[in-house]
């Protein structure tokens, strides 16, 4: 979006005008001009004592005028009208940008996101004008994202809300018997919305910083082969091999067992909705740079590099998915959580691998 700076100083874009009126920004307003006035008042001053100093010096060391003594002022005074030439550039040349950066920070301030200001003057200004146009940008981002994000959680709420509306207006209306079919599929379409309020809440938590871990010793190898018992009618229903392998000598770790069995789960979930008939999902567990490695790899359809580089993304949905979009990244933010690390490859038609580490 095109933007330019009014002879009044007053910022004008193509759409609209940026003018912010309040009390607040004419005060800061005002202040910066004092200031800037203060500097140059400063700097005159100091200007003219240092001329009066040096034209004290040349009479005091003067024995008598003459020719000698009419150079040597002469001299005297280019140098010093030099020096203020000099002192006036470099003082437009870190005032101007300044006030730039000033400026534009009153803009952000007000939650204008797009404003940049120009990489102009000394070196020092050229990095502080970089700086903040780096912040803004990151500024923009994180605004955007999370415009993208309370649309996406309206999107995903909608939609239990809309089926549970549905069925009940078809129920009262007659439509629908009031049996017990019905009301069983009325309770799974609660349980979406509960788990979708609950995945919220666990993502939220976990951007706080505020995500809870019960930690205890615990037999990883145990885990993963419980989840994999729990998992195996789903994938008998696919026509899936399921397995897990991994030695059993290893010792416990220690971890969140409730949030690690949910990480697993997902990533088993995942696997299994992408595999293809008569397919293998299998989980390894073993040692890694002295850290403790969980493999989940299936021989499904893949992913192309455009969805591999997306899939941790809050939201976000490959094509043909049904879920919320947000299992993979409440596992991603539950594995830093621990400070372990998490990590995906895939080729297409290939089938896709996930990898988790938890520190001992």
């Amino acid at each position: 979006m095109h933007k330019s700076c009014d002879h009044d100083g007053s910022w004008r874009q193509s759409r609209g005008r940026w003018r912010p009126h309040d009390d607040r920004f004419v005060t800061i307003r005002r202040k910066r001009t004092w200031f800037f006035r203060r500097m140059a008042f400063f700097a005159a001053l100091m200007l003219s004592l240092l001329v009066t100093s040096m034209f004290a010096a040349g009479w005091l060391t003067a024995g008598r005028p003459g020719a000698a003594y009419a150079l040597a002022l002469s001299l005297l005074l280019f140098a010093v009208m030099a020096v203020m030439v000099l002192v006036s550039g470099s003082m437009r040349r870190f005032a101007s940008p300044l006030h730039a950066v000033m400026d534009a920070a009153d803009r952000v301030a007000e939650g204008d996101y797009d404003v940049r200001v120009p990489e102009f003057g000394a070196p020092p200004m050229r990095a502080l004008a970089h700086s903040f146009n780096t912040m803004t940008e990151r500024l923009q981002n994180a605004d955007r994202l999370r415009r993208d994000v309370m649309a996406d959680v309206a999107h995903e709420l909608r939609t239990p809300l809309s089926v549970l509306q549905g069925r009940l207006e078809g129920l009262i209306d007659g439509v629908y018997p009031r049996d017990d079919r019905q009301l069983g599929e009325l309770l799974d379409e609660t349980r979406v919305l509960a788990r979708l309020i609950e995945d919220l809440r666990t993502l939220a938590l976990s951007d706080a910083g505020a995500l809870t871990l019960q930690k205890e010793p615990t037999d990883l190898i145990d885990l993963v082969n419980d989840v994999v018992r729990s998992m195996q009618p789903e994938a008998h229903g696919k026509s899936v091999s399921l397995s897990a392998n991994g030695s059993h000598g290893t010792k416990p770790v220690d971890l969140d067992p409730v949030r690690i069995r949910e990480v697993l789960t997902n990533l088993l979930s995942n696997a299994l909705r992408h595999s293809t008939t008569r397919g293998s999902v299998t989980v390894s567990v073993g040692e890694k740079d002295g850290s403790v490695a969980v493999t989940v790899r299936d021989r499904g359809e893949g992913m192309s590099p455009e969805e591999l580089s997306r899939v941790f993304d809050r939201f976000y949905k490959g094509e043909g998915s049904r879920g919320s979009g947000l299992g993979l990244s409440i596992a991603k933010n539950i594995i830093m959580a621990h400070g372990g690390a998490i990590e995906a490859s895939s080729e297409l038609g290939k089938g896709t691998t996930i990898e988790f580490s938890l520190p001992r």
